[in-house]
């Protein structure tokens, strides 16, 4: 299971006191654990040997990435680490902080190893937001181990984080909270002390509806849920339910990063459904990245790509199709410019599929770069400029269209290519008569194979 918060077996001593200091506070950051008896799930960091436990509970100098979906606790994993350890824990956001920050905690660091002989731990949120020579400044003090680099990112690390800066940490994914984890956070929420204190009961039905608009964010559960609590104490009641909540929760929020990898997965997932024929979950597809605020221009692309990539001359219109949705949506613009993309999407889903197209291309560019290119022959050389002729250029050309059929025998590829078949059609869609034609029209250009 995957989540943030449990009851805990064994508090230990508080590390702040409970109903201090709570004035005001927002919801999820009242009800943020403050030990590791208080954080559940997320086991594969938090086992008997997992790397992040003996973060906590040793003196052992590591670096970190965490990176996972908001809400799944990279900061909440922080703020527990600097309550359990000894280390100085020095806190940093990418947002407002630059080079000249990171070097004077640096320079803080050496000075409380020198001095004192405790290491720090440096926590930097959204570290993908750092620029590479925001990041290069990490790495010295990372590896010498002036300090232990915990770096929180919303963002594959693999795309957002410098590869000498990841050489030098262990990255640790977290996962997004189940279903049970939510429902358990939000019950806790409503009991405990530092959260709505029993005030507030919840209907099974805005329960369900608070979990399956968390989309596995903590946080949103609990952001959502204060809202409910709020629009329930405004009209003077205790319950809070399903139509209380959606007076106060518009919207769920869309979760996709159109800089992060959450943009190519959702992309990836559109022209798979595609592939795979769902138009259903293709539009699905469509729908979050329309919502999402995704550049219009991006989804035409990838569709046209798709036309020829996946369906090809099973069904050619598809590409017709596909170029003229990206042109109307550089003609009309958004927010209307989606339902071409949306017809688009339709076509290309429903249509019969073939990647014969992108077979041939494959494979004729393998041969090429294996050195299967050659001379061109003598009759299909270019015979326009002077002195051409003179080397038999063109001489033995046959001009089809001179022929009643338009097809001749000719050789028109290099020796070492002669009888090779790129194009090996479907028996899908247009493709199917295709293939018939195709049949003839090779039997008759390689009836005469002689060299010019």
């Amino acid at each position: 299971m995957s989540s943030l918060f449990d009851a805990p077996e064994d508090d230990g001593p508080a590390a702040v006191d409970p109903g201090a200091g709570w004035a005001g506070k927002p919801l999820a950051v009242r009800m943020r654990p403050r030990s590791l008896q208080e954080v559940v799930g997320q086991q594969h960091l938090l086992g008997d040997r997992a790397p992040l436990r003996r973060l906590v509970e040793s003196d052992e100098p590591m670096s970190l990435v965490l990176y996972g979906p908001p809400g799944t606790g990279k900061t909440t994993l922080a703020h527990v680490i600097s309550l359990a350890t000894k280390r100085q824990f020095v806190q940093l956001s990418a947002l407002d902080s630059g080079v000249k920050e990171v070097r004077a905690v640096i320079s803080s660091a050496k000075r409380e190893l020198t001095y004192a002989g405790r290491r720090t731990v440096l926590f930097i949120d959204e570290v993908h937001r750092f620029s590479k020579t925001q990041q290069d400044s990490l790495l010295s003090a990372v590896e010498d181990r002036i300090v232990s680099l915990i770096a929180a990112t919303t963002e594959n690390p693999f795309f957002s984080v410098v590869s000498p800066l990841l050489s030098r940490s262990l990255v640790l994914a977290l996962q997004p909270l189940s279903d049970d984890d939510v429902r358990e956070l939000l019950r806790r929420a409503l009991a405990g002390e530092r959260g709505l204190n029993g005030e507030f009961t919840l209907t099974e039905e805005a329960e369900e509806h608070l979990v399956r608009i968390a989309g596995g964010d903590g946080r949103k559960s609990l952001t959502a849920l204060e809202s409910g609590a709020g629009a329930a104490k405004a009209v003077g009641s205790t319950e809070i339910d399903l139509a209380t909540l959606e007076t106060a929760v518009a919207q769920a929020a869309v979760r996709y990063d159109k800089q992060g990898d959450m943009h190519y997965d959702v992309a990836s997932a559109l022209i798979k459904s595609i592939r795979g024929s769902d138009v259903d979950a293709a539009l699905h597809y469509l729908a979050r990245m329309v919502e999402a605020g995704e550049d219009p221009r991006f989804i035409a692309r990838r569709l046209v790509i798709s036309a020829s990539e996946d369906i090809g001359m099973a069904d050619p219109t598809a590409l017709l199709t596909a170029v003229a949705a990206a042109d109307a949506v550089a003609f009309i613009g958004m927010p209307e410019g989606h339902f071409a993309l949306a017809q688009a999407v339709v076509h290309l889903a429903t249509a019969p599929k073939s990647n014969a197209v992108t077979a041939a291309m494959g494979e004729s560019l393998a041969d090429v770069r294996a050195g299967l290119a050659g001379p061109v022959p003598p009759g299909l050389r270019d015979a326009h400029y002077g002195g051409a002729k003179k080397l038999g250029h063109g001489k033995t050309y046959v001009y089809p269209h001179s022929h009643p059929d338009g097809v001749v025998p000719q050789q028109y590829p290099p020796d070492a290519l002669v009888g090779k078949d790129y194009y090996r059609p479907t028996n899908r869609g247009v493709e199917a008569r295709l293939g018939e034609r195709l049949a003839k029209l090779r039997a008759i250009i390689r009836r005469t194979r002689t060299r010019d």
